[in-house]
């Protein structure tokens, strides 16, 4: 199972010259509920709401959510192995929580702090 960051989601979405193959969609993706915010955010921030939202709206509905649980949030409250920013904390503890009820990930990033913290918590990482 992939679990689907908004550096490879917003990549998609705005067409960038780094972004998944169109094979890559074909796998299941998941994600904190978090992830809608954080991709609504950036569409928004970079004023293309008018000609981005129809794509948006299309790669967020293939997502599984998770949402966020009071055991992912306390997870969130303990180090990491290596500092974090705070979204991308609560990502990891999602993602650890999920791990904890027997569902294994990788992480899908272009981000490469997250992708060395996913790491280093044991996670499987790529770049599509």
């Amino acid at each position: 199972m992939i679990y689907l960051d908004s550096s490879v989601a917003l990549a998609h979405i705005l067409s960038e010259t780094r972004r998944p193959p169109a094979e890559f969609w074909l796998e299941t993706t998941m994600s904190s509920r978090l992830l809608e915010y954080e991709v609504w955010n950036r569409v928004h921030a970079y004023d293309m709401t008018a000609e981005r939202s129809a794509a948006t709206r299309d790669l967020l509905e293939i997502v599984e959510y998770v949402d966020m649980s009071a055991p992912g949030l306390l997870r969130a409250l303990r180090p990491f192995p290596l500092p974090v920013r705070t979204l991308d904390g609560l990502h990891l503890a999602t993602m650890d929580h999920l791990r904890g009820r027997g569902i294994p990930l990788t992480l899908a990033s272009y981000d490469v702090r997250l992708l060395a913290a996913a790491e280093a918590l044991g996670f499987a990482t790529v770049q599509p």
